[in-house]
């Protein structure tokens, strides 16, 4: 499985962007999606999930209300919707393709692909 993010820019405090992540192969929908995040000089952490059928997600308190995190296994797409958004989301987003269960979405080592990066910058 190959993912490739895109979607990140430069918005305003408040603002909204939609990130996508595009994955390659046939058995995207066996996968849980999740979205992490890296700012400049602090530890790789979790913004979302969502299992390979959609039918559950998990969100970081910190996102929690203004991020939605949805997938389209027919576009073999899965995005992160990203609303009111804050200085301090700014980071480089990554996406990952993982088999565990929502209890051990948060832990980075469970994952077996990620994607490149896409750099979110926010204004204040």
């Amino acid at each position: 499985v190959q993912l490739q993010a895109s979607g990140g820019g430069l918005v305003q405090a408040g603002g909204s962007l939609r990130l996508s992540c595009a994955a390659s192969g046939r058995t995207f929908s066996s996968y849980t999606m999740s979205w992490f995040r890296q700012a400049p000089g602090k530890e790789r952490e979790f913004v979302a999930s969502i299992t390979g059928s959609g039918g559950s997600t998990y969100y970081a308190d910190s996102v929690k209300g203004r991020f939605t995190i949805s997938r389209d296994n027919a576009k073999n797409t899965v995005y992160l919707q990203m609303n009111s958004l804050k200085p301090e989301d700014t980071a480089v987003y990554y996406c990952a393709a993982g088999r565990g269960t929502l209890n051990v979405v948060t832990i980075a080592a469970i994952y077996d692909y990620w994607g490149q990066g896409t750099l979110v910058t926010v204004s204040s």
